[in-house]
């Protein structure tokens, strides 16, 4: 009988192949590594490429909506982005900012626009970022080179500045006159149509009354802001003071700018003060004038008293020979009559 020829080799990895599961015959322990089967490999890269497609798509979200950090050069955003709402840090408070910058490094990311390839807008975080700025200056690490930011895609230049005024409102509140400055400036960029919607669109979540308080000082950032030194220090009751000279006489602008020219104040404390006196001034001069529009008031004599009616009938003066304490007595005895 012919013998027969053997057409393929033999398979010397048989018992590899086919050998029991590992832990279940001492031969193989359980560390022993185990070939998938091709159907196994083809599923396995499958779902490992779907998870990595599905984390993709999840940071490319989180990047557009803004709730990705990253760490952005300082270099590289621009802080005349918006027109800044916050005029000056405190020196007291930018110097405990950057001390705890030192200590536990930025904690709250500042929020930018990206403006083209690598270049981006300041939103918020004026503050944080000239304490950076600083910090570089001071000690030159490398760690204060880099700012944690937030990628914020705001649907137009309204909600970026929002969103610059709210923040500050939260964190460091604005005085009245840097949110008036702000309102105007808005108005002026073309952002609002006009300052009574950018005081509605920029303070919507505040109380009627304090948006009443803002438009007041409005008027004092178009008369006086190139003459004023420390605006941000005027005091809420005294702004209103200036506000309502400034409504009353439009001529009190020139005597509170002659007044600031005179006193060149160094401080907020004796600019504030020179305001005062000038308000006061003006209030003076309103009640003089007042008085001397009622000299020119047709005149009235009855046997020896004359009596000068004010322009609106509010106010009488009596005068001439016929004054006597009996004369007075009679009248308030009349006019006790009247009441009765």
């Amino acid at each position: 009988m012919a013998k027969r020829k053997r057409l393929t080799p033999a398979r010397p990895d048989y018992l590899e192949d086919n050998r029991p599961a590992p832990g279940l015959n001492p031969m193989f322990p359980a560390e022993t590594p185990r070939t998938a089967p091709p159907v196994a490999q083809v599923a396995g890269a499958t779902a490992a490429q779907a998870a990595l497609e599905e984390l993709s798509g999840e940071l490319r979200a989180a990047r557009a909506e803004g709730r990705l950090v990253q760490d952005l050069p300082l270099d590289a955003i621009e802080e005349t982005y918006l027109v800044r709402d916050r005029m000056a840090a405190d020196d007291v408070d930018m110097e405990a900012l950057k001390e705890s910058l030192k200590a536990r490094g930025q904690q709250t990311p500042i929020e930018v626009v990206e403006l083209t390839e690598g270049q981006y807008g300041l939103i918020s975080g004026w503050r944080r970022m000239t304490a950076l700025r600083a910090l570089v200056q001071e000690t030159g690490e490398p760690r204060f080179e880099t700012v944690r930011a937030f990628l914020r895609q705001p649907q137009s230049a309204s909600d970026a500045y929002v969103a610059m005024v709210e923040e500050n409102e939260i964190r460091v509140g604005l005085s009245y006159y840097e949110r008036a400055r702000i309102v105007a400036r808005a108005a002026e960029q073309g952002v609002y149509p006009d300052e009574a919607a950018a005081l509605r669109g920029l303070f919507a979540s505040a109380s009627r009354a304090k948006r009443s308080k803002i438009g007041s000082f409005i008027a004092i950032y178009h008369a006086l802001d190139d003459h004023l030194q420390f605006p941000s220090a005027i005091p809420e009751r005294l702004g209103l003071s200036i506000a309502k000279v400034l409504k009353d006489d439009p001529k009190a602008v020139s005597a509170l700018i002659k007044t600031l020219g005179k006193v060149g104040a160094e401080t907020s404390d004796a600019e504030s003060s020179a305001l005062t006196q000038a308000v006061n001034s003006s209030s003076s001069e309103r009640g003089n004038s007042s008085l001397s529009e009622s000299d020119t008031s047709p005149k009235e004599t009855i046997g020896n008293i004359q009596l000068k009616p004010n322009r609106n009938g509010t106010q009488i003066i009596l005068s001439g020979r016929g004054m006597s304490e009996a004369f007075l007595a009679d009248l308030r005895a009349w006019l006790q009559s009247r009441d009765s």
